[in-house]
């Protein structure tokens, strides 16, 4: 990716008050803004120029922000996705990422702290940490791992907190928590220590 100030910013909301007031921040910082009231026109524009990053209301008219997220096939969209819910919409939100958003923004925001987040996610993606994990895994499930959760599981078994994987991969704690219990899922494992068994010694859940 180039530099991630070149980026242009897609916000996608119904709520006037939310694409002027982010508009306006990102803006502010250097971004190019487009902003669209409806998932339809965000999906007519989309398909057309590709954006650095999307901010994306869950519930809209028309097609909700889940629906964009499996349109756009999100889980391997090359521009990170963040979700935007709100207090009440947080199983919602951990839907979202399971499906492939890059992480979600809780209402009501700090503006400056978007952007902030949104920095993270980019800067994170132009030092390549956005791709597949840098190891080469083989230990069982292992296939069924999205590119995502390989980089979180990676974090995990290194060692890393929540906090500190959230930063290193441009994503809040909470998402990384996300991910964490969906791995654990996924390989069947019962807690961290179970887990980093799995991955390092490349044995079935419950043969130890």
């Amino acid at each position: 990716m180039n530099d991630p100030a070149d980026a242009t910013i897609f916000i996608v909301d119904d709520d006037p008050a939310v694409r002027d007031a982010l508009g306006v921040v990102f803006e502010m910082e250097g971004f190019r803004v487009l902003t669209f009231a409806t998932g339809d026109a965000f999906i007519d524009v989309v398909h057309r120029e590709d954006p650095g990053c999307v901010l994306l209301d869950v519930h809209m008219p028309g097609r909700s922000g889940i629906d964009i997220l499996s349109e756009l096939n999100a889980e391997h969209y090359p521009a990170p996705i963040f979700i935007i819910s709100g207090q009440g919409d947080i199983p919602m939100a951990v839907n979202a990422v399971k499906q492939g958003a890059f992480d979600f923004i809780e209402k009501p925001f700090d503006a400056d702290t978007v952007v902030g987040r949104v920095r993270d996610a980019l800067g994170a993606m132009s030092k390549g940490t956005n791709g597949g994990g840098t190891r080469d895994w083989d230990f069982p499930g292992h296939e069924h791992l999205t590119p995502r959760e390989r980089q979180v599981l990676e974090q995990i078994t290194s060692g890393a907190t929540n906090k500190e994987a959230g930063r290193i991969l441009g994503i809040s704690p909470r998402t990384i928590e996300v991910h964490r219990a969906r791995i654990m899922e996924k390989l069947g494992a019962r807690n961290a220590a179970d887990l980093v068994r799995i991955v390092l010694s490349g044995e079935q859940p419950g043969t130890a």
